[in-house]
């Protein structure tokens, strides 16, 4: 059985890309390798993180709006986000690596901002109309919000979209992750977060 070192599978390669670019100077500067035991520890930490955030943001949204019921809403949504976008990687073959685990916490983040403008134009408008209902609330803010939902959302949509096509394939996964991601939180804010909120303020007031 004949097992070939590092500097074997160097100078293999080597050889290879000469052979197919005679002209250029083809230099191997450095190689690394990723063994199971890092690859488990990568993971791991990825999951870790992924957690800790989701619960950071389930505390400063709790310790924001005085209330659970939005701060838990709003992690679903964005949980809900992230998912999506993992099921779309899943189902496309994409690897996961850091770029990716990178792009689920800048969906989760990104998710979550969205959610708060909501959220703090329904603390807005209870002081304002006084009279009005969460229900009534909750349309009006998504209704005054919807626009600059749509123009934030599409522009950042834009630019994902020329890193998906344009930015080489070791962004291609990153840059899919974070379209599906940002489509899913513009919907999810909407009609995850918000209805969330009225649905449990109604059951919590009935007696």
């Amino acid at each position: 059985m004949l097992i070939r070192t590092k500097e074997d599978k160097s100078q293999i390669l080597t050889t290879k890309l000469k052979e197919a670019f005679p002209k250029q100077d083809i230099q191997i500067l450095r190689i690394e390798r990723v063994g199971p035991v890092a690859g488990k520890h990568l993971k791991i930490k990825a999951i870790h993180a992924l957690i800790w955030s989701l619960v950071g943001i389930l505390v400063y949204v709790a310790f924001r709006f005085k209330h659970f019921n939005f701060a838990i809403a709003g992690v679903i949504a964005l949980f809900h986000d992230v998912l999506v976008a993992l099921g779309f990687l899943a189902m496309t073959g994409r690897q996961i690596d850091l770029l990716t685990v990178t792009a689920f916490l800048t969906i989760a983040g990104y998710s979550i901002n969205d959610t708060i403008v909501i959220y703090d134009r329904v603390r807005e408008n209870s002081r304002t109309f006084r009279k009005l209902g969460l229900f009534e609330l909750i349309n009006l803010s998504v209704n005054q919000t919807l626009g600059r939902t749509i123009l934030t959302s599409g522009v950042t949509l834009l630019v994902v979209i020329a890193i998906l096509f344009y930015g080489g394939e070791i962004l291609s996964s990153f840059a899919f992750v974070l379209l599906v991601g940002f489509i899913s939180g513009v919907y999810s804010t909407v009609y995850i977060a918000s209805p969330l909120v009225l649905a449990w303020s109604r059951k919590s007031a009935k007696p």
